[in-house]
């Protein structure tokens, strides 16, 4: 893409929170053209537009056949209406998480996808984590995880489940890592404060024998979003608050300010400047969108997710039916 003409035209469907991040990214890209961008509430999408040099709409259906690859960040139960409407007139999408609201839906997606040829990259934005690209490549046959991201209380994203806002991050993450089938998954969780589930907790087990115990809380006192990976050669630990890698496994420390309190094993920290996952994940989609070749996070993956994600809720629903009241 060197020439003008080669240049991507794209554009942001729903520029709220995270819509106007991806307008931002966007803009700041010499590859790609920001053709406009979409809200519904005018005021919204003429503020965006100002800020980043692009034009406002408020109906999506104005942008086709004036874009090759959109950002959809419009509320999920949409997910599905705005994204197959692209599709079908082949577009290519970047779906931020959960891809849609059904697993139905998602599966409508990516047949369309497929017939018409088009990309669908779903917005699992902590694949980009830099402690999470450092470590994948070391992690092989993970024999038990734990996942904990618990955040302070707020407002937005409350319209879902915690478990569809941040719990499928670390479904994403898991699956992404263990790389196989689900054989039994048990979830309990609880609305406290909406009358959605705000804290989540569930015990998966795989195919393969490794298991993982994922928690999520929206009502926390703290921040924290930390995973833990054990596999027969080592541990590994990644804080995401605080951008740091610990990795335990056999042999010497090398310094004494990581000598390591299990015999026989070293241990080695790493510390990892904050990066810009969210300008990667959009370069990583257009580079897919250049190339045509399948995403980092594909549709049948963001799908596979929301699978477990749809079943954890389930759980979590008949359990709390009964409760004694």
């Amino acid at each position: 893409m060197n020439t003008e003409r080669d240049r991507i035209r794209t554009a942001v469907v729903g520029v709220g929170h995270l819509g106007r991040f991806h307008a931002e990214k966007y803009a700041g890209l010499t590859d790609a053209d920001l053709i406009g961008v979409v809200d519904t509430n005018p005021d919204q999408a003429r503020d965006v537009a100002q800020k980043v040099g692009t034009k406002a709409y408020t109906d999506y259906t104005e942008l086709l056949g004036k874009v090759d690859a959109v950002s959809i960040a419009v509320p999920t139960p949409i997910h599905h209406e705005v994204a197959k409407v692209f599709l079908e007139t082949g577009v290519d999408v970047l779906i931020e998480k959960p891809i849609t609201q059904t697993v139905a839906e998602a599966d409508e997606l990516i047949e369309i996808a497929a017939s018409k040829g088009r990309i669908i990259q779903v917005g699992h934005l902590e694949r980009f984590n830099p402690a999470v690209v450092a470590v994948r490549h070391l992690v092989e046959k993970p024999l038990f995880i734990e996942c904990n991201r618990l955040s302070l209380y707020q407002p937005r994203g409350t319209d879902v489940s915690v478990v569809h806002d941040l719990m499928i991050h670390d479904i994403d993450l898991v699956f992404n890592f263990v790389n196989c089938g689900i054989r039994n998954c048990h979830a309990m969780g609880a609305p406290v404060v909406t009358d959605k589930v705000d804290i989540a907790n569930a015990h998966i087990e795989f195919e393969n024998m490794a298991v993982a115990n994922v928690t999520a809380s929206r009502i926390s006192n703290k921040s924290e979003r930390k995973i833990r990976i054990f596999q027969q050669d080592g541990y590994f630990s990644l804080d995401f608050v605080n951008n740091t890698f610990t990795h335990i496994r056999p042999g010497i420390s090398e310094s004494e300010s990581e000598q390591c309190p299990v015999p026989g094993m070293r241990m080695e920290t790493r510390s990892f400047a904050k990066a810009d996952a969210l300008a990667d994940e959009i370069r990583s989609f257009l580079t897919s969108v250049d190339k045509r070749h399948t995403p980092e996070v594909s549709g049948r993956m963001g799908r596979d997710a929301l699978e477990i994600a749809v079943d954890i809720i389930r759980q979590i629903d008949v359990a709390m039916e009964r409760l004694p009241r």
